[in-house]
């Protein structure tokens, strides 16, 4: 049997269509309802959909004044407030691209990314850095707001093909591009909603990631808000160890973070009483297992994953209705068609490895890259979009991750996966944050790394390595460090492990 899974397609996206309008339509039967609390240990700010619609259609009206062109791109510059989704929404609203950016950027990263995309206006929070010499318009946060208390603007609709927004990938395998997604690809999270989430209407979803991240956009605020549910944010500057009360004090019934999130809160506190909570949900980068039977042991709750990118929402997870087997990330969503290719595009038999794909016809699929539309096409192999990312599928269907094509590593004529022995080593005592990566040492000759911020010694997490792991796959340098180098959305950045030990060597 073929790596060729198709599940039945779902209700095609609605034309003509607005993302914002689509994410804001439960405004209109449940208006007093609380879609948003932004949660602080000592008081909470809530937000109606009534509230939120109106704020987001002034924000489009105000937008509309600016006299800019049919899918002009924003660049939004904003920290973790409700200022981001309002933004957000109210340019695609209004008929405009925009473009979530981290505000930690610095100012050489912002000024590069504005000669990237040329935006016809940029919204800035006190404090962010701005492009050098640049004459583009900069929208205040405080002209952000009071735009939200003018008139409303009645949404753009369109095509659902026509480029919504634009998002940047993490970096982890080259320069960083700006994928253009459409309208539609809101509409294909609808099948998150039973594939990975469980969502109800009655849910409240904290989430723990930054407003810029599309993770958090999508899975925190725009999949609640749109199937009427609640969301919760904690304030700007919330720290791991602070989330288990706040997730207790706002009865949050699901929670989404980074693997990372639940491995600090796991060390801040335990045990975690979470009464509310169903279930976690888990992306970003790959879970390990161990992390996974911790937190349930530690609080009776299950982890679900989900693997996505910035080129296609996630599209395949575990669920509370088909869960992961041990060591999958989990299986293709209702509605996705996925496989696991090689080189020219041919799906491997099961059990082979290759590379994740995701079929062209997926609506949660992006459109091109800004100013590379060469670059975007040569991603594809016929009718298949390689992720890069390289795994394997079961009998049944589950698919294991394996990790980034390029990260893949070369160890005695074998092929090796770096989260294969992370995971391995993980649950050596006091091993912390790994990554694993294949360094240079000479001309022709690597070998594989171990980089870890926990405190034990290299002799212990060598010794264990040598119980637990075949030898050609144990590492043979092991390094003790401070931190990791991290890409923007959170995900260890393996590539700037190897980048920097050559720089080093």
């Amino acid at each position: 049997m073929l790596s060729d899974v198709q599940t039945p397609a779902g209700p095609p996206c609605p034309a003509p269509f607005n993302l914002a309008a689509y994410v804001l339509a439960r405004a209109a039967d449940l208006p007093d309802k609380t879609a948003l609390q932004i949660l602080r240990p000592t008081d909470t700010e809530c937000w109606s959909y009534a509230r939120l619609l109106r704020a987001v259609q002034g924000v489009a009206w105000g937008f509309g004044q600016l006299g800019l062109a049919d899918g002009a791109l924003v660049l939004l510059r904003l920290g973790n407030g409700v200022e981001m989704p309002l933004a957000f929404l109210g340019a695609v609203a209004a008929g405009l691209c925009p473009v979530a950016t981290p505000a930690a950027l610095t100012r050489a990263e912002v000024t590069r990314i504005a000669g990237d995309l040329a935006p016809a206006a940029i919204v800035a929070g006190a404090g962010v850095s701005l492009p050098d010499a640049s004459d583009t318009k900069v929208i205040s946060a405080d002209t952000l707001r009071a735009m939200a208390e003018g008139p409303e603007a009645q949404f753009r609709l369109g095509d659902p093909n026509r480029p919504a927004y634009l998002v940047y990938t993490s970096g982890t395998s080259g320069r960083a591009r700006a994928v253009v997604h459409a309208h539609r690809a809101v509409w294909a999270r609808r099948m998150m909603w039973q594939g990975w989430y469980g969502l109800r209407e009655s849910d409240r979803l904290l989430h723990a990631g930054a407003l810029n991240w599309t993770f958090t956009l999508g899975t925190g605020l725009f999949d609640p808000w749109a199937a009427g549910a609640m969301a919760l944010i904690p304030q700007p500057g919330t720290l791991p160890a602070q989330l288990p009360a706040l997730m207790k004090q706002s009865g949050a019934t699901l929670f989404a973070g980074a693997p990372g999130v639940y491995r600090q809160m796991l060390k801040a506190a335990l045990p975690l009483d979470l009464p509310d909570l169903r279930h976690g949900l888990v992306a970003g980068e790959k879970l390990p297992d161990g992390l996974r039977a911790d937190w349930l042991r530690a609080t009776g709750k299950p982890l679900h994953e989900a693997f996505g990118m910035s080129e296609c929402s996630t599209f395949l997870s575990g669920s509370p209705e088909r869960p992961a087997p041990e060591g999958a990330t989990g299986y293709a969503q209702p509605g996705r068609r996925i496989a696991i290719v090689n080189e020219d595009g041919r799906p491997v038999p099961r059990g082979g490895h290759g590379i994740l794909a995701v079929h062209r016809s997926d609506p949660g699929l992006f459109i091109t890259y800004h100013g590379a539309d060469a670059e975007a096409a040569a991603k594809f192999r016929g009718d298949w979009f390689l992720t890069g990312d390289m795994a394997l599928m079961d009998a049944d269907g589950a698919v294991r991750c394996l990790g980034r094509e390029d990260d893949m590593m070369n160890a005695g004529g074998f092929r090796v996966s770096p989260q294969e022995i992370e995971a391995a080593l993980a649950t050596c005592a006091g091993a912390g944050q790994l990554a694993v990566t294949e360094v240079a040492v000479g001309p022709g000759k690597s070998i594989i790394a171990a980089f870890y911020t926990g405190d034990a010694t290299r002799e212990a997490l060598a010794a264990h390595a040598q119980n637990c792991l075949a030898g050609y796959k144990i590492p043979r340098h092991f390094e003790q460090r401070e931190g990791l180098p991290m890409t923007a959305t959170g995900k260890v950045n393996r590539r700037a492990l190897r980048e920097e030990w050559i720089r080093n060597t």
